[in-house]
């Protein structure tokens, strides 16, 4: 049996003034970057758009989240996409994952 996959999902501010160089970049995301996504086992991946607000889900279907975050993380294509990106972002909400603009939000319900 196939376990479900785990669902994630983040939430960040997108500054204002840099609203539209967001969409711009979302409009067309590097094929690397989909690539090295896809190779560390996310599916489903969406980001949202509400006001200066982005909400982002995937669904992550490998062995080892943690690891293959660092695998993303330690991508060269991924690491110059996040210099257009990060720019862009401002966190919003509580600091629970140090350091990181996007921060994870909890899910209080799910139908199957």
């Amino acid at each position: 049996m196939t376990r479900a996959p785990e669902r994630r999902a983040f939430v960040v501010g997108v500054r204002p003034e840099k609203r539209e160089e967001y969409l711009s970049l979302h409009r067309a995301v590097w094929p690397g970057v989909e690539q090295k996504l896809v190779e560390c086992n996310v599916r489903n991946y969406s980001i949202f758009v509400f006001g200066d607000i982005l909400f982002a889900y995937y669904e992550y279907v490998g062995e080892d989240h943690e690891a293959d975050m660092q695998r993303i993380a330690d991508d060269p294509v991924s690491q110059e996409w996040w210099t257009h990106t990060d720019p862009c972002q401002v966190r919003i909400a509580e600091e629970r994952n140090p350091g990181a603009l996007w921060q994870p939000v909890d899910e209080v319900w799910h139908l199957g």
